[in-house]
């Protein structure tokens, strides 16, 4: 289950983002945007967070997950389109030669804390 070391991460960006001069701050929701191709299970990676962030300042935490659809660029027609099955073929042209434009990030967007 590799959504363990993801909330690991996702622990240790927040931690290493709040400014030093803030004192014992409280961590109340953390904003993380995942593209389907993350293989990011996302019931999976709540649990981990939950599991991994007690005893830390991010204890209680609400973790706010984004899914980001699959879109991509055709290369012969520019035709962009979401993919949403594993079909990766030119719904325009038939073509199988494209860009992917995203669904593959995983990024912390935003954190919220206790005023």
């Amino acid at each position: 289950m590799h959504e363990m070391g993801i909330a690991a991460q996702i622990i240790e960006i927040v931690k290493s983002s709040i400014p030093d001069n803030i004192t014992d701050p409280c961590v109340e929701c953390v904003n993380v945007r995942a593209g389907k191709l993350s293989a990011i299970v996302t019931d999976s990676l709540h649990f981990c967070f939950e599991i991994a962030s007690k005893e830390t300042l991010l204890e209680g935490a609400i973790l706010n997950i984004e899914e980001v659809p699959v879109r991509a660029s055709c290369k012969s027609c520019q035709h962009e389109w979401i993919i949403n099955d594993a079909v990766f073929i030119c719904p325009d042209c038939g073509a199988k030669v494209m860009d992917i434009l995203s669904g593959r990030e995983l990024d912390v967007v935003s954190i919220e804390l206790a005023d």
